[in-house]
């Protein structure tokens, strides 16, 4: 699996919503930039309560999707360059089926690994004005992903996106996010322990899979 990297994008801490502040603004840059394990050098996480760390450094959103979007929307401006969800990565030909929880990719010189899906927050259906954005993601799936960052390195709009390791297979991106997010877990205890227990999974994923566990 290699496929270049459509756009890198980063973003700074602004006024949101009232007293609030947000960095889901991300503007593609030219050149390469640092990848640590915090993520890329420029970006800002407002929150870091629930965004950011280790374990979503990187924020991938497939550019595939954009198309259904504009169409379940009736079409909208921010659909019309990379960044409308807050990705730092944006690319064609991968999508949460196709990748899986643990898998390592050469990310430009960086290495990195799938950690979670994205739950979406209010702040989603703020940026585009529509308040079911959110639900609308959980219902399809549609989430994107998160990486943490293995080996530094740097990246660059161009580079490529490489597969190097796919230790979990059985547990792509959507299946893990329908069963913790999507409410398919009540139905699953078997799989609900092994994401408990899945170390490459990201700490509060695992927690989750804990509580639904009961």
């Amino acid at each position: 699996m290699n496929m270049a990297i459509d756009a890198v994008l980063t973003g700074k801490a602004r006024a949101f919503r009232g007293d609030e502040t947000s960095a889901i603004g991300k503007l593609p840059f030219e050149g390469a930039r640092r990848v640590g394990r915090l993520g890329i050098d420029g970006d800002e996480q407002a929150d870091l309560t629930v965004h950011g760390g280790i374990d979503k450094a990187i924020h991938h959103y497939p550019r595939d999707h954009y198309d259904w979007w504009a169409d379940a929307l009736g079409g909208h401006a921010l659909l019309a360059a990379p960044g409308a969800f807050g990705e730092n990565i944006s690319t064609t030909g991968l999508v949460e089926s196709d990748l899986c929880i643990g898998d390592r990719f050469r990310l430009g010189t960086a290495l990195v690994e799938v950690s979670q899906g994205r739950q979406p927050c209010w702040k989603l259906g703020h940026r585009f004005g529509i308040a079911s954005v959110p639900a609308t993601v959980v219902a399809t799936g549609r989430s994107g992903w998160y990486y943490r960052v293995i080996e530094d390195g740097a990246v660059a709009a161009g580079d490529t996106l490489d597969l190097i390791e796919r230790p979990r297979p059985a547990w792509n991106v959507e299946r893990v996010f329908r069963l913790l997010i999507g409410g398919a877990g009540k139905h699953e205890s078997g799989a609900l322990r092994e994401l408990a227990a899945m170390e490459a999974l990201a700490a509060t994923w695992r927690a989750r899979a804990e509580k639904l566990l009961g």
